[in-house]
């Protein structure tokens, strides 16, 4: 519930914050943005944490979610909101949790991680959306533990699991 209400928030305290873009009501309008790829090994995920182990490995420990766009996300608002009083979900996407399981994934020393917003310098006018901006897994660690001005853990990720690995993380833009 408390993330349902923090995906609502968090996109407006960055349109006040953020005053030089003009968003729209749809992700898909904003310039730029670009849906993630959907494959079969691909998970939507909330990030709960990320531990280093005693091998030098990582892991990350996700709580899978139910992410939809545009078409999708109005027919599931509608059916889990019918008496929401609109048509739609008014940002042009629809999370739906309703299992709040935990899974944990080992993380590929090479995995690709593209970030869409995050804090780059510690100073909230430098904060704006870099498209699928590469970072390392060190840089991605110190991101997700930096939550003076935006915790990242309050967006959705999709993650590219292969073999039970994760090879992939992006991301999720939200208006």
């Amino acid at each position: 519930m408390m993330r349902k209400w923090l995906a609502v928030l968090i996109p407006l305290v960055l349109i006040v914050v953020m005053s030089s873009f003009s968003t729209s009501s749809s992700g898909a309008a904003e310039p730029g943005y670009i849906p993630v790829e959907q494959t079969p090994d691909t998970k939507v995920v909330y990030i709960e944490q990320l531990n280093s182990l005693a091998d030098g490995k990582n892991e990350l420990t996700v709580d899978e979610i139910q992410w939809y766009e545009g078409e999708a996300a109005e027919q599931a608002f509608l059916k889990h909101e019918p008496d929401a009083g609109i048509d739609g979900p008014p940002d042009g996407y629809y999370i739906v949790n309703e299992d709040h399981e935990l899974m944990s994934y080992p993380i590929a020393e090479n995995a690709k991680i593209l970030m869409q917003i995050y804090d780059r310098t510690g100073d909230i006018e430098d904060m704006d959306i870099q498209w699928d901006e590469q970072v390392t897994l060190e840089q991605f660690k110190s991101i997700l533990e930096n939550a003076e001005w935006i915790d990242v853990r309050d967006f959705p990720f999709h993650i590219t699991v292969k073999d039970g690995t994760i090879v992939q993380i992006v991301q999720q833009y939200i208006p």
